[in-house]
């Protein structure tokens, strides 16, 4: 690999580059005209501009992104997460180019894309799943029938879903069939397919998941993330490990996240997501993600492995150089996603112009930012600014470190969550691992109270 084209922007676009370069490797930034003069602009080797802002005409657009890479000569993509990340069809024409595809087979990105398809496959694998349908729901089902049988409360979910999107709470039988028509019709706008299928609801779950790495012939797991504070399906504040797990469901999860990617022959990074009880203290398959995770930053706090360099490394044909033994877990790692939102007004985006930024340092801090002070935030995109990692040797430790992190941000010229995020990590039922996935939107005073 000599020279690597980075389909994505933002955050992502400026971790990948630097990596990169470290390993020296030549990078191409593509960006739309809205990003000309981003901060990835700055960093990257070459920049090429591929379209309009926005995605469907830039970022999104295959012959774009491939035309760029004969354009510039790079050798291999990298498309970071979101976006062209999991599209088999791009990762296919990306290899039939000649080019390196940094990512996983396009036959796994299909596997996992389809959750239903991906749920059977959990369950070969020995992964625990929660009560559901084995496939997608077809118009001979007995759909009233067999959601009595998994019981209610459930959730009707798109078998090409992901990222917290195409799902659908249900309550009672009453709202069932209107429920999954207006799922169908979700699914079919968003993701093209309007396979749907039925999953059990775990009230006040806690939202785990396991980091997995393999070469096709060796895997190992890189430990446990909780990334249960979330708003509106978003995550928003992560942690590594995932605090106050059973020791034997901790290795459960671990355990069958790396069988799972054993059996599908996996090469590459991946993130097993799993939704834990704390009442029945049992923990079941979601999903799996086939790419690079924005929280990946925690799992590397508390391993101290690079993933971008591994992720690099596959994707040149190397073999992985450690084994399960060889790595240690030391610490605890907290991030925090800072948006270009407003959590007083529903978590509106807020674009417009960064008049100061200023990011917080110190012994175990980090800041993976795609923008600098006196860059315009663009409203055609995902609002996520960046992140701040905090390291501790003990979760409370890195709590109290993360608070003073936290306080020395000053972001001005448009609304973030920084002000939520100080909330949420001094409140006692965070430290106390009282919260769950739907804790934010429980607490109307909590976002309201957010500046």
């Amino acid at each position: 690999m000599k020279k690597l084209l980075i389909a994505n922007r933002g955050e992502i676009a400026v971790r990948i580059i630097r990596t990169a370069r470290e390993m020296g490797i030549a990078t191409v930034a593509v960006v739309s005209e809205a990003d000309e003069f981003a901060y990835v602009a700055e960093v990257a080797d070459e920049v090429i501009v591929i379209g309009p802002p926005p995605a469907g005409l830039s970022y999104l657009n295959h012959e774009s992104v491939l035309r760029a890479a004969a354009d510039t000569g790079a050798d291999a993509v990298h498309p970071g997460y979101g976006f062209l990340s999991e599209n088999a069809e791009f990762a296919r024409k990306v290899i039939a180019a000649g080019l390196i595809w940094v990512g996983p087979a396009p036959e796994s990105i299909e596997l996992m894309g389809d959750k239903s398809r991906a749920r059977r496959a959990a369950q070969d694998a020995g992964v625990p799943t929660l009560p559901g349908t084995q496939s997608a729901l077809s118009d001979d089902d007995d759909v009233p029938s067999i959601a009595a049988q998994i019981g209610y409360p459930l959730v009707v979910k798109a078998s090409a879903g992901g990222g917290g999107k195409g799902i659908r709470l249900v309550k009672s039988a009453e709202s069932l069939l209107e429920t999954i028509e207006i799922a169908r019709a979700e699914a079919q706008a968003a993701f093209n397919s309007s396979e749907v299928y039925l999953e059990k609801f775990i009230t006040h779950a806690r939202h785990v998941e396991v980091q997995i790495l393999g070469d096709g012939i060796d895997f190992v797991h890189l430990g446990d993330r909780d990334c249960s504070m979330q708003r509106q399906q978003q995550k928003i504040l992560e942690e590594a490990p995932a605090p106050n797990l059973p020791d034997e469901i901790r290795k459960r999860i671990r355990d069958t996240s790396v069988e799972l990617v054993r059996k599908a022959h996996y090469v590459g990074v991946g993130t097993i997501e799993f939704l834990y009880d704390p009442t029945t203290q049992e923990a079941a398959f979601i999903e799996m993600n086939t790419r690079i995770q924005v929280e990946h930053t925690v799992t590397e706090a508390i391993t101290g492995i690079d993933m971008i360099r591994e992720q690099l490394r596959i994707a040149s044909g190397e073999k992985l150089g450690f084994t399960q033994n060889d790595i240690v877990f030391t610490g605890s790692a907290l991030e925090f996603r800072i948006n270009a939102e407003d959590p007083a007004n529903k978590f509106m985006p807020s674009p417009g112009t960064i008049d100061v930024l200023t990011l917080p340092g110190g012994l175990g801090v980090r800041s993976d930012f795609g923008f600098t002070a006196g860059k315009s935030v663009a409203p055609y995109y995902d609002s996520l600014l960046g992140k701040i990692i905090v390291w501790a040797p003990t979760r409370q430790a890195a709590i109290r470190r993360s608070e003073r992190a936290l306080s020395e941000v000053d972001i001005q010229g448009i609304k973030t969550t920084t002000g939520l995020l100080r909330k949420l990590v001094s409140l006692a039922d965070f430290e106390n691992v009282k919260h769950h996935t739907k804790y934010i939107e429980s607490d109307v005073d909590l976002i309201g109270g957010a500046k």
